[in-house]
């Protein structure tokens, strides 16, 4: 199996790709340069790259928290980014109308993992013709996905990646179980979210908290079991960061950690 994301081919042999991105568009100059720096790196360590951002957060804990600049802004950036930088783009739907609009834009459209059981919004991305991320849900089985992947598979033929972020584990954590892995690869290509995975949803009162220090060996260790991809989001300084700032990486870490997942794949790969 494997999934065609503009110039990036994900699963099916090749070798790893990172998806990589701030968590939500925030200023335009910013994710320029973020964007170009994040190419840049995926460049000089060999490993095909597609850029991630979000133009709306609409599962935020909070309804004051910082949602992005919508989706007429939003689509205008991630389309300059797309063709200044010269980048696949991935962004996240969380309506069916949304759709349309979006895969005119970008390369691979990813469907939120509280969402992944939303029929009409997974037919509704398959059908656009572009390829689906199906993020799984904390709260689902990995053999479960593979009932969503036969929904973006019948109602489209752009093909579909599985996501791992993370199984629900007692009242705000979540835990990553290395099991479930080659159980959702069974079903499609696999993306470790290393990011997301390190979060504590709802913990510090009205928004998610985490610990970003664990990514980086999550991404190690999802690699020598075996996943076609790692997602991490990545912020030049995460701590003022307007979503998720408690996990995305610091830009000025991602390099060195880059380097040593390209080393355990490499290794795995023999």
């Amino acid at each position: 199996m494997a999934v065609t994301v503009g110039p990036v081919t994900i699963g099916g042999g090749q070798p790893f790709a990172w998806i990589a991105g701030p968590c939500v568009l925030e200023d335009a100059d910013e994710a320029l340069a973020l964007a170009a720096a994040l190419a840049n790196i995926a460049r000089r360590a060999g490993v095909p790259f597609v850029f991630k951002a979000s133009f709306d957060k609409a599962n935020r804990t909070s309804g004051t928290s910082y949602r992005g600049p919508g989706l007429a802004e939003g689509l205008a950036l991630l389309a300059r980014i797309r063709r200044e930088i010269g980048v696949p783009i991935t962004t996240d739907i969380h309506e069916p109308h949304q759709a349309e609009p979006v895969a005119a834009v970008v390369d691979l459209l990813q469907i939120p993992a509280f969402l992944s059981r939303q029929t009409d919004l997974v037919v509704a991305a398959a059908r656009t013709g572009r390829p689906v991320n199906i993020k799984k849900g904390p709260f689902s089985a990995p053999k479960d996905l593979q009932h969503a992947v036969a929904k973006a598979q019948a109602a489209g033929d752009g093909g579909a990646l599985v996501t791992e972020r993370g199984t629900t584990f007692g009242y705000g954590d979540l835990v990553v179980d290395l099991r479930g892995l080659p159980i959702l690869r069974a079903a499609a290509p696999v993306v470790l979210d290393v990011t997301h995975a390190c979060q504590r949803p709802a913990a510090d009162g009205d928004r998610s908290g985490g610990d970003r220090s664990f990514a980086a060996a999550l991404g190690r260790a999802g690699l020598a079991v075996g996943v076609d991809a790692i997602f991490s989001e990545v912020h030049p300084d995460p701590d003022r960061a307007r979503s998720d700032a408690a996990t995305q990486l610091p830009l000025a870490d991602v390099p060195a950690i880059l380097d040593g997942w390209r080393r355990v794949a490499d290794a795995v790969a023999g």
